[in-house]
């Protein structure tokens, strides 16, 4: 093509804002166009449609679509798109799963949002095992929980998960999906066979490293801009029927960094002797033992605990699980044993659980219950998500944890700390991680009333701030930015392949405008 990429998006936006411009004043006209096609009856212009699709779990940001699609299949999904697409004016469009983004990634002001849980099961996008056990087929509107559910039914499971499994496949997808197995077996992106994608030009295109692979590599992580994802064949492995839930507890962070890299160097992918599952977290003096967390420890320990965490104000907490079965149940003891041989956590706090496997990954579940029974679920969430490099994860300790957060004295929800391995992820696909081999993800997940979630925002800032003066080459996880320049940063060396992408998948536009990367001025 003669022309260079950044004059032909900056054509393209200036296009996109005149064509807004007009598709503001021609509402009315681009609803007639709607009720015209075979899909007008999933159209819904309802108030409560509309007003539910102009929020998400953040409730920070909020934006209004035209129209939101109730899809029954993934035809209906191409219908829109290739209608929009062909359309003289045309329009965004946001694929919404079961809304847990922050910052209005999933909405599309003045466009269409594509309700995708309004799927059936059937259609060809429900949750299909093969025959032979190593994979299954899920519908992108698909929650986690129902995968783990109808798989474990047959005795199988995927093996990398989120911490929270309301959370669709197509979404989860789209990012990255990551968790404690990450180190060992990678984030979600890194098992996938295949994909079904709807692009910006209405393809639907099957794909999968050997078919279609550009595509396939741009989906998985690429933030829904370049197309939908339907359908994703995932790897199955037998279901373990238990596990060890270990936690241990650190006042000095060198000790606990030092054993998290120890227990992650041990992470072949068959090793039936590595850990199933790691990761970190802080208890902090002016938080609480009774969140999703901390809630594990045994009520007549936890006055010890909490005095710890008095005199130290921070204390760390290395949570590991190992899985078991009938045929290792004799074993797995032992087997922990020599794994947790010559760590450095404090005498007397180690704690140790014996779960069901279900039990152990749905674990987030039962306390979001509890909050929505006080009314605390759906409050806003200025959540900050980041990968630091393993070379700066002490600097971050003594900047952020140390003195950003102790001193603000407002982080009370959870903060997670925990390493991954780079080799575990493929660099082919679109999501951001440091160049380092061993990097961290750190989560300060926080909850906030509606008048107070800018103090919590401007405590975001203030460490993104502190990262960029030290030195600290950070990445978002989950990532948000309001310039150009922020995202090209983000990137880095991967920019010019994915504006390459966005070119050849969706050269106009259409999806995922939520995002703010394309269509953002600034």
């Amino acid at each position: 093509m003669a022309v260079a990429l950044p004059s032909f998006f900056t054509a393209i936006m200036i296009m996109s804002r005149l064509m807004a411009f007009i598709g503001i004043s021609k509402n009315n006209d681009m609803s007639s166009k709607l009720q015209a096609l075979d899909i007008a009856p999933k159209v819904s212009h309802d108030p409560s449609a509309i007003e539910s699709a102009s929020q998400d779990f953040g409730h920070i940001v909020k934006a209004a679509p035209q129209a939101v699609l109730l899809p029954s299949s993934p035809r209906d999904i191409a219908s829109l798109v290739n209608f929009s697409y062909s359309n003289s004016v045309p329009f965004s469009i946001a694929a919404r799963g079961n809304s847990h983004s922050l910052n209005g990634q999933a909405m599309a002001k003045n466009g269409v949002v594509i309700d995708m849980t309004s799927m059936k099961s059937g259609n060809g996008t429900g949750i299909r095992i093969a025959r032979d056990g190593s994979y299954v087929d899920v519908g992108g509107q698909q929650l986690w929980i129902d995968v783990l559910n109808a798989t474990l039914g047959l005795g199988l499971t995927p093996v990398s998960w989120t911490d929270y499994l309301y959370l669709t496949v197509g979404g989860t997808l789209s990012n990255a999906g990551i968790s404690g197995q990450t180190f060992r077996y990678g984030p979600q992106i890194s098992n996938v066979y295949e994909i079904d994608v709807i692009t910006g030009t209405a393809d639907f295109v099957t794909c999968s490293p050997n078919n279609n692979s550009d595509l396939f590599y741009a989906a998985l992580g690429g933030l829904g801009q370049f197309g939908i994802i339907t359908r994703a064949r995932i790897p199955l492995e037998p279901a373990p029927k238990r596990v060890k839930w270990v936690r241990m507890l650190y006042t000095d962070f060198l000790d606990f960094t030092r054993d998290q890299e120890l227990l992650i160097s041990k992470n072949g992918r068959n090793d039936n002797k590595a850990l199933n599952y790691l990761e970190g977290s802080l208890l902090l003096d002016q938080g609480s033992l009774d969140n999703w967390r901390s809630s594990f420890f045994p009520p007549q320990d936890q006055p010890k605990i909490i005095s710890l965490i008095t005199k130290f104000r921070i204390v760390y907490c290395l949570e590991i699980v190992k899985h078991y079965d009938s045929q290792t149940k004799t074993t797995v003891d032992k087997d922990l044993q020599q794994l947790l041989k010559g760590l450095s956590y404090l005498p007397g706090f180690m704690f140790e659980k014996d779960a069901k496997y279900e039990e152990f990954l749905n674990r987030v579940h039962s306390e979001e219950l509890k909050l929505k029974a006080k009314g605390l679920w759906d409050v806003p969430h200025p959540w900050l998500n980041l990968f630091i490099p393993k070379s700066k994860i002490s600097d971050f300790n003594d900047g952020v944890f140390k003195s950003i957060v102790l001193k603000r004295n407002i982080t009370t929800g959870p903060v997670l700390v925990y390493p991954m391995n780079r080799k575990k992820w493929d660099d082919r696909m679109s999501a951001v991680i440091p160049d380092e081999e061993i990097f961290y993800t750190v989560g300060l997940f926080q909850s906030s009333g509606f008048d107070d979630w800018r103090t919590f925002e401007d405590q975001n800032k203030e460490i993104l701030q502190f990262c960029e003066k030290a030195g600290i080459k950070v990445k978002q996880y989950l990532p948000h930015y309001t310039t150009k320049v922020g995202w090209v940063n983000h990137f880095g060396s991967k920019w010019s392949t994915f504006q390459k992408r966005k070119l050849q998948f969706d050269p106009k536009l259409l999806l995922s405008p939520g995002q703010r990367i394309f269509n953002n001025n600034q």
